[in-house]
């Protein structure tokens, strides 16, 4: 695959010659030099070379992240690429409020908190069940596995349903959020189809193991445009409208407010980018007097679970209510996968 740095008339990924310049798929970005990486667009035949005015005096280089305090571009100093070995190697900060970021163990901390030796705000317990070391390294080794006896279909058919939904947006950037493991992100790197992939998690510890995941597996995937982020899905390090695509998988009925995350979403994705999520279905009545008479009780029985899990309506309606259109879904048993567009 092709590295950030690869000259605009090379093939996207060498080892498909055949999606070159005149492909729908865009050519190789600079990231780093990137401030609204989604003005190249994946349907466009032409490379638009990076907006000059993004190098600052001094060297440093806006980058395509942004802080999760003012949403402000993030700038680097260090090796430009989303690769994992220039993401450790580089130091960031924000120009308006002055905040530095840095990695450690692989991965980028774009939380809030990043940084803070004593403050640790405590969670939800769902939040912090997926932060233990323990669940982190079974959630591939045996916990994942088990959603199909709720209605998925796995992995394998997961990722192909998702591919099709993001048809439209086929080479541009995608943010894989609540990625756990990189059971999805992985895939979708691996897939040579989108100019990058960031895997972006709360818990720092299925970070750890999706890392240890590329080196076990695929060692290679690490120097490809794959970046690993902890952030918080409510307040997501990029700038609005700057993201082509977002994946979301068995992840909606872990958020603490789902809504607040939707929205986060909607907010990052550009015109026409697309958001795919997959999660447990909570049984429908189907009759709406039946259920606007039960609401109050569904309302105080989730709040006694640890759970979000809502209803394929109240999916629905929580996407556009955020603004997002074109509402499609594939429900199976407890299973769902939507998706759902940036007007």
């Amino acid at each position: 695959m092709a590295t950030a740095s690869s000259s605009l008339h090379q093939p996207i990924f060498p080892q498909y010659p055949s999606l070159s310049r005149s492909s729908r798929f865009h050519p190789p970005l600079r990231l780093s030099s990137l401030r609204f990486p989604s003005r190249i667009r994946a349907s466009s035949a032409v490379a638009l070379e990076p907006e000059s005015s993004t190098q600052l005096n001094n060297g440093l280089e806006f980058d395509l992240f942004s802080c999760p305090v003012c949403y402000e571009p993030l700038i680097r100093k260090g090796p430009p690429g989303l690769n994992l070995p220039a993401i450790y190697r580089s130091g960031f900060k924000c120009r308006s409020c002055n905040k530095s970021y840095s990695s450690k163990d692989m991965y980028l901390d774009l939380t809030i908190t990043a940084g803070s030796k004593d403050y640790n705000e405590l969670q939800p317990n769902r939040t912090e069940l997926f932060r233990s070391p323990l669940v982190s390294f079974l959630y591939e080794r045996g916990w994942r596995q088990n959603f199909n006896q709720s209605g998925f279909p796995g992995r394998d058919e997961e990722f192909k349903m998702a591919q099709e939904y993001f048809e439209p947006v086929i080479g541009g950037l995608l943010v894989d959020v609540s990625c756990g493991s990189g059971l999805f992100s992985r895939k979708f790197a691996e897939s040579g189809t989108y100019s990058g992939v960031v895997a972006l998690d709360f818990s720092e510890n299925m970070l750890r193991q999706c890392y240890d995941f590329i080196k076990k597996e695929n060692p290679a995937l690490a120097t490809t445009n794959l970046a690993l982020v902890r952030a918080d899905v409510s307040r997501l390090p990029f700038s609005t409208g700057s993201v082509d695509a977002v994946h979301a998988g068995a992840a909606l009925h872990c958020w603490p407010s789902p809504s607040n995350a939707v929205a986060e979403i909607t907010r990052i994705l550009r015109s026409g980018g697309i958001f795919v999520g997959t999660t447990f279905l909570r049984p429908s009545f189907g009759n709406s007097s039946i259920t606007s008479i039960l609401r109050p009780f569904r309302q105080w029985e989730r709040s006694l679970q640890n759970y979000n899990n809502l209803t394929e309506k109240e999916i629905e309606d929580l996407c556009t209510s955020c603004g997002l259109i074109n509402y499609r879904s594939k429900v199976q048993r407890s299973f769902i996968m939507f998706s759902a567009q940036k007007a």
